[in-house]
């Protein structure tokens, strides 16, 4: 695995107006490479498409595609976060103002000690802060 991946990424590479020379670089590297993500990734990206297809974005065959697409990616999950969620990962919640849910992806790459590929600024600083390499290619 080369990089722990957010949804912010993987959900940039769905909508036209959100990609840029920064994320097909990201989803080229993902591609060869593969990337490691929370549990929760799933339902986060899910979510998003979604509320996506709820707004009119994009409608519900192209959601479905997406995830087919997202499926066939090297993505693997962390079983391990849980165990985690109540001590390290509250407390880096906790210490950098995040929720949960951005702290998991923290939380795991610095256990992992892989770069952290994000477009979340408040993310960002709080890996650096915690000495977590990000990758923004």
């Amino acid at each position: 695995m080369s990089l722990v991946l957010d949804g912010s990424v993987a959900l940039s590479w769905s909508f036209v107006d959100e990609q840029n020379e920064d994320s097909s670089s990201l989803l080229r590297r993902v591609g060869r490479h593969g990337a490691v993500v929370p549990p929760l990734w799933r339902y986060e990206i899910a979510n998003g498409l979604q509320m996506a297809v709820r707004r009119r974005r994009i409608d519900i065959a192209f959601r479905d595609e997406t995830l087919r697409d997202l499926e066939s990616l090297p993505i693997v999950i962390d079983q391990e976060c849980e165990a985690h969620l109540w001590s390290t990962t509250i407390k880096l919640a906790e210490r950098h103002d995040l929720t949960v849910y951005d702290a998991a992806y923290l939380e795991l790459a610095q256990r992992r000690r892989l770069p952290l590929a994000t477009f979340d600024a408040k993310l960002i600083a709080a890996a650096e802060a915690e000495l977590v390499p990000v990758v923004q290619e």
